[in-house]
């Protein structure tokens, strides 16, 4: 049987994750996954591609607030639910949206931590952004995240990768935000359609590796692996490097639960 193994959703795109037990489905992917940003002066994403410290900053929710703790720096507690009057256009890839300012205690937290002149923001009620024509059949949405609502790796296909090491890594390096176990390596790939209970997720593309997977997500420090790795046998066009399926949610509410059985319907 293949099952749900792990479910993960990272509250500020780019800073540490939280592995849950349950998680709600919304329209724009997992409930509080990627619905705050860091960014710079220039309204640009902040990300551990070119600021791999990042990766120490946790994120917790705890009932109605937002912690932001990193090491050597004063925890913070932001109300997830306060609004200021200030909107702000932020910069994700090509796309440009409307997002709203987490405040100026916010600010100077991320600034002085990160080294650079940054903001939070937060998705707010009148964000949107939608998942690329090309793989959207429902005008679904996204939020903070590189491009798609959801992030699926197998366990047996990052088993096979670390067999190819010479030091295994964890997990955690893809930022997945659902894990399944009991396929072969890249069963995933082949996936077109599947179910978890009665909710239907579109298996959209092969997710192209940025350098994140090269940062240690326990020190924020960045080096060669897993890509030179996987550019021996995970290559494609462009040289792109995969690892990974991006997915969209048919249904737009509903339950995830650990142990759900997965049931693949199509697969190329």
């Amino acid at each position: 049987m293949i099952e749900l193994t792990q479910i993960n959703i990272y509250p500020v795109k780019s800073c540490k994750g939280m592995t849950l037990t349950r998680a709600e489905l919304t329209p724009f992917g997992l409930l509080n996954d990627r619905r705050w940003m860091a960014i710079d002066a220039n309204g640009t994403f902040l990300s551990q591609r070119t600021i791999p410290r990042m990766a120490l900053i946790e994120p917790l929710l705890t009932g109605n607030s937002l912690v932001l703790k990193a090491p050597n720096t004063e925890t913070i507690e932001i109300l997830v639910e306060a609004k200021t009057k200030s909107t702000r256009t932020v910069k994700i890839w090509d796309d440009d949206c409307t997002a709203q300012d987490c405040g100026d205690k916010a600010a100077q937290w991320f600034t002085k931590f990160l080294g650079i002149d940054s903001r939070l923001v937060t998705m707010g009620s009148t964000f949107g952004r939608t998942v690329t024509a090309k793989y959207s059949m429902r005008h679904d949405q996204v939020s903070f995240a590189d491009a798609f609502p959801l992030l699926l790796i197998s366990s047996a296909s990052l088993r096979d990768l670390n067999e190819r090491l010479d030091l295994p890594i964890p997990m955690n390096r893809f930022r997945p935000n659902l894990v399944v176990s009991g396929c072969e390596p890249y069963a995933e790939d082949r996936w077109k359609l599947f179910k978890l209970g009665d909710l239907s997720f579109d298996v959209s593309k092969p997710c192209a590796r940025c350098t994140v997977p090269t940062v240690d997500q326990t020190n924020g420090t960045k080096g060669k692996e897993p890509l030179i790795t996987l550019s021996t046998y995970r290559k494609g066009n462009n040289n792109d490097v995969f690892f990974g399926q991006n997915l969209i949610n048919e249904q737009k509410s509903g339950e995830l639960v650990l142990g759900m059985e997965v049931n693949v319907l199509e697969q190329a």
